[in-house]
């Protein structure tokens, strides 16, 4: 048929791809598009072409998972049923064979897809929202019925339908490989139900790849450096090094914080100042600071305690304690003078644009009775563990002997030195005589060498010399991170983060994970890749609002090895 001048092919394959009907020459054979010039094709890679007859084809095959369930129990017990699940993000020809291999496996065709909500391969995914995902696998002949799914995974999809047969590509036919254990558990829930689970062994390919190539918002150079990335080291070698993180105990030290957003409606200027005026709508709390720290770690290590300090009003500290994950071993220095520190910001609601923020607490160092507390609890716990990781916040926690008593008893010390707006000038990472690790952003290691334009290299090997540590990791937000190790150099490993939402507590996120894996030996590069794509989940939402999710944060990284 013609469409504005253009040919297209109008086989079954061609009707899968509709919704994207202009696409590169990897998928012309999943839609059988012919006739266009490479120049026309890239230019516009996203447009949609329509046809009334194959829209509604396809609505007619998607229906919600209620409808699905009833009309799979109107076919039962005389027409076989096959289900198939996934994400589908971009159909290529690895899902087609798949799909029409497993529609020989029985009578009825059903396929759910992943909710938006629930796909966990970083955070600018899906590419393509659940609808148009749907109405692709929809168009295809081979295909009877689909359905978004209400679900993370098809585990209790597979309960709900009770399918004869649950069917998986070849590549999920070895459960060690699935970081998210969910192949095992989807096996455990159809047998349960008397079905089976059957695998596929069609040709192979990836969505995350094609998006990666074609569709990523990530630059040419970043494409580039992860392509060389997964040449030498496969996504099985860089996920080993965050599983080994299991084996370690750590200690997290640091002041808590309590993150307060007051979202706020601006009103216009005060008709008596020079000042902006704005209405207070809704507040939202984070467990920040040490916190999140504690909260992150856990998340991978075997074991996780937690030393921090915090006031002794009673409101404050039932927070804390509702917000830490139930891994995680708390340690408290009650100061009985001093309020939790409270970090405030004013955000207007409508662009989430912050406007101005307030702190709460008292930076003054502890009293003799607390900093001997704290010093005591460093002498016990610091030696029970693998792993010390110190977020430093500046804030009057840790004192000169305390940072010595770390120092001392620490097997593997990872320091994270902040600078903030309440000890710019004050406060850096020479304050500590020595670590394994250092983890810092630019700007603090520039504040560190009292040097603001000149390379960072120099700074990196004089403050490795200085602290007689053997690797240091500088921060460096939008461009990624810059690793040094003694024996090996320097390595710059690219940001990988796509949009935006909230860059703080990025740096928190980045110096947990990459900590467990340099504890336990990674090359320090990987530790650098594993933390960017950590903080790439972090600013993916607000604050702390929610700590990184293991399952999900190696999902992204595979995706990006892909």
């Amino acid at each position: 048929m013609t469409l504005d001048g253009r040919r297209f092919a109008t086989n079954s394959a061609a009707r899968s791809s509709s919704a994207f009907a202009s696409t590169p020459d990897w998928a012309a054979s999943c839609n059988g598009c012919a006739g266009r010039s490479p120049k026309r094709r890239r230019r516009s890679t996203l447009m949609a072409v329509e046809s009334p007859h194959i829209t509604a084809v396809a609505d007619d095959k998607i229906v919600s998972l209620s409808d699905l369930r009833a009309r799979i129990g109107l076919a039962r017990g005389h027409r076989r049923v096959v289900h198939c699940h996934g994400v589908f993000d971009l159909l290529h020809i690895g899902h087609i064979r798949h799909l029409q291999r497993a529609r020989r496996l029985g009578d009825l065709l059903v396929v759910t897809v992943t909710p938006n909500r629930y796909v966990n391969k970083g955070p600018d995914r899906p590419a393509f929202d659940e609808r148009l995902r749907a109405e692709a696998i929809a168009a295809l002949d081979c295909v009877d019925l689909v359905a978004v799914n209400r679900w993370p995974t098809a585990i209790e999809t597979i309960g709900y339908l009770r399918p004869d047969c649950f069917v998986k590509g070849a590549e999920y036919r070895d459960p060690d490989r699935d970081v998210t254990g969910a192949i095992a558990r989807e096996r455990e829930a159809v047998e349960s139900i008397g079905g089976r689970l059957e695998f596929t062994d069609e040709l192979t390919s990836s969505s995350s790849r094609l998006i990666n190539r074609y569709l990523s918002g990530l630059s040419e150079a970043t494409r580039r450096y992860l392509t060389g990335l997964a040449q030498r080291h496969d996504s099985d070698e860089v996920l080993a090094h965050l599983d080994r993180a299991r084996e370690l105990s750590a200690l997290v030290i640091g002041e808590a914080i309590v993150d307060e957003y007051q979202y706020c409606q601006a009103i216009g200027k005060s008709s008596k100042e020079p000042v902006l005026t704005v209405r207070q709508n809704r507040l939202e709390k984070h467990a920040g600071g040490i916190l999140a720290v504690a909260n992150q770690v856990a998340g991978f290590a075997g074991r996780t305690t937690m030393l921090t300090m915090i006031g002794a009003e009673s409101d404050q500290a039932r927070f804390v304690e509702r917000q830490l994950r139930p891994a995680v071993d708390a340690v408290y220095v009650r100061r009985r003078d001093a309020p939790t520190i409270v970090k405030r910001r004013y955000i207007d609601g409508y662009f989430f644009q912050k406007l101005f923020e307030v702190y709460e607490g008292d930076d003054a160092p502890l009293n003799a009775d607390e900093a001997a507390q704290l010093n005591a609890a460093i002498a016990a716990r610091a030696p029970e563990h693998d792993l010390v990781v110190v977020n430093d916040y500046g804030h009057g926690m840790i004192g000169r002997k305390a940072a010595d008593e770390i120092v001392d008893r620490a097997r593997f010390l990872a320091l994270n030195v902040q600078c903030n707006a309440g000890n710019l000038g004050y406060h850096t990472v020479s304050k500590y005589r020595r670590a394994d690790l250092i983890c810092v952003a630019e700007n603090e290691i520039r504040v560190e060498g009292r040097n603001r334009h000149g390379a960072l290299e120099p700074l990196i090997e004089k403050v490795s010399r200085r602290l007689d540590c053997p690797q240091v990791i500088i921060t460096r937000g939008s461009r990624g991170c810059v690793c040094y190790d003694r024996q090996e150099g320097f390595t710059k490993v690219p940001a990988v983060a796509g949009q935006v939402r909230d860059r703080m507590g990025a740096g928190d996120a980045f110096v947990s994970v990459a900590a467990l894996c340099a504890a336990r030996g990674a090359p320090l590069e990987l530790a650098g890749m594993i933390g960017n794509a950590a903080g790439a989940e972090a600013v993916a939402t607000v604050g702390h609002r929610r700590p990184i999710d293991r399952a999900r944060l190696c999902r992204h990284i595979e995706c990006l090895l892909k």
